[in-house]
């Protein structure tokens, strides 16, 4: 009867985790691994911050160890690469645990890549830079398979179907990834909007860097009229450095409206002043101002 309910029990275990008999695989099993055996992921593109939800998970992790395995591939040269369990794995670190539990598959590097980005997506809190080079990574992973459409418009829409982003959404977010990282982490800030930041990934890097230096020293934000100004005259061949100052310079300042309170006014003039002696005595004072300032 023990043996029957042990047999129950690894049937829905390896069922839940998609682990297979290790007859079959002798590879594909859950181990208790040191974390100096494992690396991260290459060209990861999810930061792993010491935030407010890391120190909660790290908090967890503390006091119930890793509950959930994290999922690795053999790595060449020795120990093992990271699927997914990066955080896991930064939280052990801050909690001083040696190891950790992990589920070893060998998978190709497409597969890895996909399951990598998926795992990841749902998040809450990804950065711009983030969802862009790991949807581009996907995308990338998913021709490798030979998975194709008009326009990759369906690769697009496979890429973007964990998170729910349409095929033209993920296309603008891969779009973020021809950006110099510098205006790539003004998006990640909010300092450029998303779809501005999308139009000036059209522009060549040469003119990314004009725009950079006069957004710098100007302190001036972009709109979404100046990106569409600056890429028109980059498609035209007219952008250079003077023609990005003016455009991102030479905004329409808002009008000054002044407004002098009547009560105000009226204390430095006889009552029987008309409103027209009143303004005509002030424009008289402004030009004699104006000729001394």
């Amino acid at each position: 009867m023990a043996r029957q309910n042990k047999e129950i029990q690894l049937t829905s275990y390896q069922d839940l985790l998609g682990i297979e008999d290790e007859a079959e695989n002798s590879i594909d099993k859950i181990v208790e691994l040191p974390i100096s055996d494992l690396y991260d992921f290459q060209n990861h593109p999810f930061h792993v911050k010491d935030d407010g939800e890391m120190m909660e998970l790290a908090k967890s992790i503390g006091e119930h160890g890793v509950l959930n395995p994290a999922l690795a591939r053999p790595r060449t040269g020795g120990g093992y690469e990271l699927v997914a369990g990066h955080r896991r794995k930064r939280a052990s670190i801050l909690n001083d645990i040696a190891t950790m539990p992990v589920i070893i598959r060998d998978y190709s590097d497409d597969e890895a890549v996909i399951i990598m980005v998926d795992s990841n997506i749902q998040r809450e809190n990804i950065l711009p830079s983030e969802k862009a080079f790991a949807y581009k990574m996907k995308l990338d992973a998913l021709r490798h398979q030979g998975v194709k459409g008009e326009q990759d418009e369906d690769a697009a829409d496979l890429v973007g179907k964990e998170a729910g982003d349409s095929g033209r959404k993920v296309q603008r977010y891969i779009r973020l990834t021809e950006l110099l990282p510098e205006l790539l982490e003004m998006v990640d800030s909010g300092k450029i909007k998303f779809i501005p930041a999308v139009t000036l990934s059209f522009l060549s890097k040469t003119e990314q860097e004009w725009v950079l230096h006069c957004m710098m020293e100007k302190s001036t934000g972009i709109s979404g009229d100046m990106a569409k100004q600056l890429k028109k005259h980059s498609e035209e061949g007219k952008l250079n450095e003077l023609a990005v100052e003016l455009i991102l310079c030479n905004a329409k300042p808002e009008p000054v409206k002044v407004t002098l309170p009547e009560k105000r006014i009226n204390q430095y003039f006889p009552k029987e002043y008309s409103k027209q002696q009143i303004e005509d005595v002030i424009y008289e004072l402004l030009e004699q101002w104006k000729r001394e300032h």
